[in-house]
């Protein structure tokens, strides 16, 4: 594909190891490999034997995200922690993957695990900002400033700051609509 070369690039930026695995043979991915600017390269690989790749990439510790399209691709797609499918693939890579992109473009796999760690960072900060929030708050709602400074907090101000804590976790996630991904 024409934007190929930016999409390895963005992957990269992403931190990603990049390997092409691929069932053509070496001269042949090796010139699309250095056209795209991928080092890794493991030719002539068997639609069989994509998986078992896949796995040992696991065995060692590597978090594997394998991108495919064909009935080739369908075993080890199922296997990788995370599979993405080119949307204008075969059925069976559909099925077997876990995130299907719409469209043929590789710049949709770097956009969708920018989005998914955002989405993981939003979270954090979600889980952070309510345990926080119920720290400082359950205590006070509970009566124990009471014996030593009188205070007690009102039933209807504890159920508007609850309200007000939903209504700051779904504002912080609706930031990920307006946040520039790549």
């Amino acid at each position: 594909k024409s934007d190929s070369r930016e999409a390895i690039q963005k992957l990269r930026s992403l931190g990603i190891r990049l390997v092409m695995l691929t069932g053509d043979n070496e001269v042949t991915a090796r010139a699309i490999a250095e056209e795209v600017g991928i080092e890794e390269i493991r030719a002539q690989v068997l639609p069989s034997d994509k998986a078992t790749v896949v796995k040992s990439l696991q065995v060692i510790g590597e978090t594997v995200g394998m991108v495919g399209d064909g009935i080739n691709d369908a075993p080890a797609l199922a296997q990788a922690n995370v599979g993405f499918a080119i949307g204008t693939g075969t059925d069976i890579a559909i099925e077997s993957a876990d995130i299907v992109l719409m469209g043929g473009s590789l710049s949709k796999v770097a956009e969708s695990i920018a989005l998914s760690r955002a989405t993981v960072r939003n979270i954090e900060q979600n889980l952070l900002g309510a345990f926080i929030y119920n720290v400082l708050a359950i205590p006070v709602a509970a009566g124990l400033l009471y014996p030593l400074f009188g205070i007690l907090l009102n039933p209807m101000i504890a159920g508007a700051a609850m309200a007000m804590s939903s209504v700051t976790v779904v504002t912080n996630a609706n930031r990920l609509r307006y946040s520039k991904l790549l």
